[in-house]
């Protein structure tokens, strides 16, 4: 009677959930017995459309989501896929003849690559809130141009379709898109520097213009093809429209507001997860980018040639987006984010040990090692992305949060580009240790924040009635007291 679960979705709502939904709605509970009425009257005055809901069956529930399956991520996958080829393609240029043709020094490429992250930092916050202004089809198509935001734009765009089980499996569909960037680019740079000397261009030249070519005609496309949200999309039925919004007003409880306010923005900038979030996402992103970054000047030191470390470093990319999207897919089935985090940081930790103890042995060694970092530092980014728009409730708190985690994470790009130093070549023994460090730090930091999650979650479990009502004066959304945390 007061437990729901629907294996296709994992989505589990419990007596103690839904007690705190009509206690922050201004219900009084005083018996068990009342508990039904009230969560009835909570629902209908959160939804004037509530008390003539039909629930969906397996079949139609399963219907709706392949629905949304295929209009929406395959289309952003794409939007990530060129975006983080146009990113990762400097690191295919650098061998291709980038450094001798322009005469720079590595000190310069590497602070070239530093410099570049910095528009990340400085404009994923005030960008996702212009995507709350504009609405997702008129900024992603903008920012697909400009790219620095398109990350957490989408983050957040994931959000409002899909439930918070959900949400890691689709992550990692659309996150592992910058997995296949890694790979297509090796294998398209490996291509494109053949027609070095064409129209007296070099092969580095021809691959930044023809990397860059799809990014832009996306970004002109998407305001045709991608929906904006749930209520208004003209590819769903009134039906499915309605079945979406209540899945969703559900799963976030009482914290589903969609207005904006100040208010909501500024107290995101001051709850303690957006920094312990941060340094986890920190932890796990410098590994990721100095992999993207300097996977071809890596495998180049492993003693391949120039031509040959093109193609060799796309299969680590290949074998990183299987497993992100194993490592997703158990964590939506479980429910579950820290574990899985910390596996995967694990799991890359022994690539690193790997690459830096076998030095003296076999060049295939070295890469088997590569192999293992690049998946394990991948595969701990969607279950991590999808744990802090989990935890956030209300449309502008969750939109803030998301572009400031990012943000803050997207540091790592500064930091990754002075990783793997010239001084340290072929071999780059400290850049690997540098990054093995930070996975250790990533599986720490994830463990300690799961179980402090749990401990919010339990004190939270053990409260009365009335100290719920206590606490929750004053709460906007009811977050802080009612929206359980995901863990």
């Amino acid at each position: 009677m007061f437990s729901r679960f629907r294996k296709d979705t994992g989505e589990h709502t419990n007596y103690s959930d839904e007690k705190k939904t009509a206690l922050a709605s201004g219900t009084q509970i005083e018996h068990a017995d009342n508990v039904e009425a009230a969560i009835a009257k909570s629902n209908s005055s959160s939804d004037g459309k509530s008390d003539n809901f039909i629930e969906p069956d397996e079949k139609e529930l399963r219907r709706l989501m392949w629905k949304l399956d295929r209009r929406i991520i395959p289309y952003i996958s794409l939007l990530y896929l060129c975006s983080y080829l146009d990113r990762v393609n400097i690191g295919n240029a650098k061998i291709a003849g980038l450094m001798e043709d322009i005469d720079i020094t590595e000190s310069q490429y590497n602070w070239a690559l530093s410099i570049f992250f910095i528009g990340y930092v400085l404009f994923e916050v005030p960008s996702n809130l212009m995507l709350k202004v504009l609405g997702p089809r008129i900024w992603i198509s903008i920012i697909v141009i400009a790219e620095s935001a398109l990350y957490p734009g989408v983050l957040f765009y994931l959000s409002v379709w899909y439930t918070r089980r959900q949400q890691a499996l689709r992550i990692a569909l659309f996150y592992g898109s910058s997995t296949l960037a890694g790979a297509f680019g090796g294998v398209l740079a490996y291509g494109i520097m053949h027609m070095e000397g064409l129209r007296g261009l070099s092969g580095w030249q021809w691959i930044f213009i023809i990397e860059a070519i799809p990014t832009l005609l996306l970004g002109v496309l998407t305001y045709f093809v991608l929906p904006d949200y749930p209520e208004s999309a003209r590819f769903l039925n009134e039906r499915e429209r309605e079945i979406i919004v209540m899945r969703n007003k559900r799963d976030a409880g009482v914290a589903t507001d969609t207005h904006f306010s100040w208010h909501q923005v500024g107290s995101t900038f001051i709850d303690w997860k957006i920094y312990a979030y941060s340094v986890i996402y920190l932890c796990a992103a410098i590994p990721v980018y100095s992999f993207s970054m300097f996977m071809p000047s890596i495998v180049n030191g492993m003693g391949y040639t120039n031509l040959t470390a093109q193609l060799m470093s796309s299969p680590p990319y290949a074998c990183a987006f299987v497993w992100c999207i194993m490592n997703a897919y158990d964590a939506d089935r479980r429910g579950e984010r820290g574990f899985h985090m910390a596996f995967s940081a694990i799991f890359s930790l022994i690539g690193y040990v790997l690459m830096i103890t076998l030095h003296s042995t076999s060049s295939v060694a070295l890469y088997i090692g590569a192999i293992i970092g690049t998946m394990g530092a991948f595969g701990i980014i969607p279950p991590m992305t999808s744990w802090f728009s989990n935890n956030f409730g209300g449309h502008t708190r969750r939109n803030v949060a998301v572009a400031l985690v990012t943000s803050f994470g997207n540091t790592s790009g500064a930091i990754s580009g002075q990783v793997y130093r010239a001084y340290d070549a072929p071999l780059y023994i400290k850049g690997h240790t540098a990054c093995l460090v930070l996975m250790a730090g990533c599986a720490v930091t994830a463990l300690m924040m799961k179980f402090t999650l749990y401990r919010i979650n339990k004190k939270r479990d053990n409260m009365t009635p009335e100290e719920y009502r206590i606490a929750s004066e004053g709460t906007e959304l009811g977050e802080k007291v009612f929206r359980k945390k995901t863990y």
